[in-house]
């Protein structure tokens, strides 16, 4: 079982407005990502993030109350990037064979291709960065079970759409997860085992 205890807060403190302080936050986010990635959970700290984007400890405590905040708004692009493959399939059409199969295909292609954009950062977000409350994306876990909602629901009706759902959502996460940690994303025969699983578990 998971031991992490999250410090708090674990959010920004506020959002950038103008277009200054937005490019002011995309630089220390831009370098807390390489520097996250580079050292680990355990050597990441806000006064090294903010010395390497040259700005002062002060203008990052503005926006990130500590690196926590810091590793949640980095772990809030990926799940931003998982949406935008969500986004890229019309799960309210019909539900025809030809549209289903390629649907599937798009959809684990993307989930893998978010995945495979900074491997190394994944796995320590993952394993490494204590674990925040759901409630920290509320709004991504909302679109996260529409989506798989609605996409289950084209094949096995609105009746058992609600656990379906639920158990494919887990099967996905769980396979790309784990494939991340074995360093296995880019196994093409894994890929193909979970588009598999996918569209049998669906059409079962």
């Amino acid at each position: 079982m998971n031991t992490r205890v999250p410090e708090t807060p674990q959010t920004m403190r506020k959002m950038p407005q103008q277009s200054r302080s937005r490019f002011l936050v995309g630089i220390i986010l831009d370098v807390a990502t390489r520097i996250l990635a580079e050292k680990g959970w355990a050597k990441f700290n806000t006064n090294d993030v903010a010395r390497t984007a040259g700005v002062s400890i002060g203008s990052l405590y503005q926006y990130f109350p500590n690196k926590l905040a810091l590793a949640e708004a980095i772990r809030q692009q990926h799940l931003a990037a998982i949406l935008a493959v969500f986004d890229t399939i019309k799960v309210n059409k019909p539900a025809e064979t030809d549209t289903f199969s390629a649907d599937v295909e798009r959809m684990i292609d993307g989930i893998i291709a978010a995945h495979l954009i900074n491997p190394r950062l994944h796995r320590i977000l993952l394993d490494e960065v204590p674990l925040s409350g759901r409630d920290a994306h509320q709004e991504f876990e909302c679109r996260y079970a529409e989506f798989y909602l609605t996409f289950a629901a084209r094949q096995v009706g609105t009746a058992r759409a609600k656990i379906a759902s639920q158990v494919l959502a887990s099967a996905i996460e769980g396979v790309v997860h784990d494939a991340l940690r074995r360093e296995q994303l880019l196994s093409s025969e894994l890929k193909s085992e979970l588009i598999l699983l996918v569209k049998s578990y669906l059409t079962a």
